[in-house]
């Protein structure tokens, strides 16, 4: 997508060096960071530099590369190994990381440069991946729709074009009157901050909404389909996503209301059985205490909103039951949420 009338992606690779938009800044200050090796681009992951299934998958399967890169001869396959356990232990619960571990520490055992091959390949993939959900998901949307989202599923949060928001982009790009209701997405505000910011990128009409006002707006009928994307989808359907999206299934349920999960085959865990066995990751309690927003200097600040004293709790996901889910907009088609359908696109 551009930016400053420039192409970028969310996360490429440069001879040894990781470069990802900085995403904890946006959408204040647009800013590249460089990850000048593995532990670098490890901690860019786990304190959400970079985020989202797709840029996360993406970075993890450059960062392996990067240890391949980095691997002395005498201790290549020790190091490699043990480099493959820190990247994994960033966060447990976007399925898209493991997958590019697997992939990549397959073709590090070849050798260092089939490591970067495969890693450059999978971020392709990842970007082509998602025009062509945008392309199956834009057949749902019709010219006067609103449409709901939930955290940040744009080019932001995969290599580029993203899953909950790319038939957005391509409806808007066909010429269809939409209109896009961005839930804030507390407590980090990836809505509020990130998609908000990719709309209004792209010209496109939206406006932010409380997390608590999505049933409201469904109840005056201003809602006619929500997208949201998903960090792990289990063999039955169950899916995992950030943390609210259960909510919105169900009232979207309750109103009739067609609820869509947007993800490429890299995201479904067909180990898993049910969105029971999902690790949820639990982040740090100040994420849900504090904020970060500009002061009157134009300077990114951090302050307390929370009664001082008081603990929070911080789930990053929730699991959407797949019975709640009307389909899942893949690269291969869109398909029910059934054990049968997703056992097909494999």
């Amino acid at each position: 997508m551009k930016v400053n009338n420039k192409q970028y992606r969310t996360v490429w690779m440069e001879g040894q060096s990781i470069f990802m938009i900085e995403q904890n800044l946006l959408p204040f200050e647009f800013r590249i960071f460089e990850a000048k090796n593995y532990a670098e681009a490890c901690m860019a992951i786990k304190t959400m530099i970079v985020r989202g299934a797709g840029a996360i998958g993406a970075t993890a399967g450059y960062a392996l590369a990067q240890a391949a890169l980095e691997a002395k001869s005498e201790n290549y396959h020790v190091y490699i190994k043990k480099a493959k356990q820190d990247i994994e232990n960033t966060r447990p619960t976007a399925r898209n990381l493991f997958t590019a571990t697997e992939r990549v520490y397959k073709a590090a055992l070849i050798s260092p440069q089939e490591a970067v091959k495969e890693a450059q390949c999978i971020a392709d993939e990842d970007a082509e991946t998602s025009r062509t959900i945008g392309k199956y998901g834009n057949e749902l949307i019709k010219s006067g729709y609103g449409i709901e989202t939930h955290c940040n599923a744009g080019w932001l949060a995969f290599v580029d074009h993203g899953t909950a928001l790319s038939p957005i982009y391509q409806a808007h790009k066909a010429g269809k009157d939409i209109f896009v209701y961005v839930d804030e997405t507390r407590p980090r505000n990836q809505g509020a901050k990130l998609t908000a910011w990719e709309l209004k990128n792209e010209n496109i009409p939206h406006t932010i909404i409380p997390d608590n006002a999505g049933a409201h707006l469904m109840a005056q009928g201003k809602i006619n389909i929500i997208i949201t994307g998903a960090d792990r989808i289990a063999a039955n359907g169950d899916t995992a996503n950030k943390i609210g999206t259960l909510e919105k299934a169900i009232a979207a349920n309750y109103f009739g209301i067609p609820f869509y999960i947007a993800a490429p085959r890299a995201t479904f865990d067909m180990n898993c059985p049910t969105g029971k066995e999902i690790i949820i990751e639990e982040r740090s309690q100040d994420e849900v205490l504090y904020q970060i927003g500009m002061n009157q200097n134009n300077k990114a600040e951090k302050v307390l909103v929370s009664a001082p004293g008081s603990s929070a709790i911080n789930p990053a996901f929730d699991v959407t039951p797949a019975e709640l889910i009307a389909g899942i907009i893949t690269e291969k088609g869109i398909i029910k949420p059934t054990s049968e359908e997703i056992k097909k696109i494999f």
